[in-house]
């Protein structure tokens, strides 16, 4: 049943931008990112919850920097990136992190840089496929470097987030009780 809510996340993002326009915006990390996390609920199909609940992470950051201090933010898009990581977060306390979920979520981003660009508009720049971000183009002389560096970045941060919440929920935690033989795995 909780996989009901990144769904509901992800249409009222559909709504939002259908009215307003911009489909292609659908394809952000974090918006695809509820419905993935959907769909991982529905199938309790781990390595896509987990995928998803790592991508919450930076996709708040991101949203927060680039889209609620700028003001230009709606309930829809508030709903998505607050509403996703708490339930990310909250399905990970039961589904546990592995040391190797980054990679799945690395795969996803390089899957969706792919979905970007073909589908979606070079004037939205979705994922940033397209362009180098605003603010970086003296640091780079081409995109292609911009997307190199920002590929390693990613994949770095990824890495990183994967450790902590490793750290916080790991996949396997062996507890002995007391008077007992007994092992308990969390997997």
């Amino acid at each position: 049943m909780l996989g009901f809510l990144p769904l509901i996340f992800f249409l009222a993002q559909v709504v939002h931008y259908w009215r307003f326009g911009g489909l292609g915006n659908l394809a952000w990390m974090c918006n695809v990112g509820n419905l993935l996390l959907a769909i991982g609920l529905f199938l309790n199909h781990k390595e896509l919850i987990r995928a998803s609940a790592i991508w919450t992470v930076p996709g708040l950051g991101i949203w927060f920097w680039y889209v609620w201090l700028t003001g230009s933010t709606g309930f829809s898009s508030t709903l998505a990136h607050v509403g996703g990581i708490i339930v990310g977060l909250f399905v990970l306390s039961y589904v546990r992190m592995d040391r190797i979920a980054w990679l799945y979520a690395f795969a996803w981003y390089l899957f969706m840089q792919v979905v970007s660009r073909l589908v979606t508009a070079p004037k939205l720049n979705v994922n940033v496929v397209f362009n180098i971000q605003p603010g970086w183009e003296r640091a780079f002389g081409s995109f292609w470097k911009f997307w190199l560096v920002m590929t390693l970045v990613v994949g770095l941060a990824l890495w990183l987030i994967g450790i902590v919440l490793s750290w916080i929920w790991p996949s396997a935690r062996l507890s002995t009780e007391s008077g007992s033989d007994r092992i308990e795995a969390h997997l």
